[in-house]
């Protein structure tokens, strides 16, 4: 039984949303070492969650292949993944695919009670980022979001913050700095530094955490080091920067959830007026 379960009293009559990263919650139970048959057990633990966090709306947001608009401007992008899949044993194979066609199964149990927005060759974040981007176009108070996903970190603001069921921990406005080293203005910059290597994204060669922070600090925004470069300097990471200018600018394409959110949903052919026109109905539904 998860630890997330409770007894829930009554519905919650409000407009805060609890946003749901599906695939990434779903591995809790596969690295728990159950893979298949989770999904009672899962959705008990996602309406636990939304009445821990005071949200009487839930919007399950579910990847259906990669980005294509990502594909389209990197190529490699995820790419290394597969090459993972492919080592596996038979067993894991077995593992997987049962896990795979649980999940599947999770998702109807979850259109029957939520909000489910899955698109073709669109990824939950970016469904997640125009949620968020419009959130009070949708009528929606304040937002939780549900994911492990550091990246989510980049939608968090006043009304909207991010629990992780892996750390347990939330990621707010209020506990940024127990995190990070620099405002949350600035997390897209040192993102678009460092780069991504679970989304085989790459950074800036020699800029990790501690001195993308210190760029930020010394230059200010990724945006704000493009315009200065070339910067002249000695060390060799500085130079790395000189050389690879134009890969900040395409880091920004590929990373910044919130500004690039609807081209990642338009370019793979999704209309953003039937997502507005779901989301509310749904926000307005008693």
């Amino acid at each position: 039984m998860s630890e997330f379960m409770s007894m829930v009293p009554e519905p919650l009559q409000n407009q805060n949303a609890l946003v749901l990263d599906a695939m990434n919650v779903a591995f809790r139970w596969k690295h728990g070492k159950k893979y298949d048959d989770y999904g009672l057990d899962y959705v008990r633990t996602v309406e636990s969650l939304a009445q821990s966090y005071d949200c009487a709306k839930v919007i399950v947001t579910a990847d259906l292949y990669q980005s294509r608009y990502r594909k389209e401007i990197l190529p490699e992008y995820k790419a290394h993944r597969k090459e993972k899949f492919a080592d596996q044993t038979e067993e894991e194979k077995e593992r997987s695919n049962a896990f795979f066609e649980a999940y599947e199964r999770v998702v109807e149990m979850f259109e029957e009670k939520f909000l489910v927005l899955r698109y073709k060759e669109v990824e939950a974040d970016d469904i997640a980022a125009y949620i968020c981007k419009e959130r009070e176009k949708f009528g929606i108070e304040d937002i939780w979001l549900i994911s492990s996903d550091k990246d989510w970190d980049l939608m968090v603001n006043d009304n909207v913050s991010r629990f992780s069921t892996v750390t347990r921990k939330e990621t707010t406005v209020h506990t940024w700095d127990e995190f990070f080293d620099f405002p949350i203005e600035d997390y897209i910059s040192y993102k678009v530094l460092t780069g991504d290597s679970g989304d085989n994204i790459p950074g800036i060669p020699g800029v990790g955490p501690k001195r993308a922070t210190e760029l930020i600090k010394t230059y200010g925004t990724a945006f704000d080091i493009y315009d200065m470069l070339p910067i002249d300097s000695k060390y060799k990471y500085m130079q790395n920067l000189n050389e690879n200018k134009e890969q900040l600018m395409k880091n920004y394409e590929l990373m910044d959830l919130i500004t690039f959110c609807e081209d990642a949903i338009t370019e793979a052919g999704h209309s953003l007026s039937e997502i507005d026109d779901r989301v509310m109905e749904y926000m307005n539904a008693d």
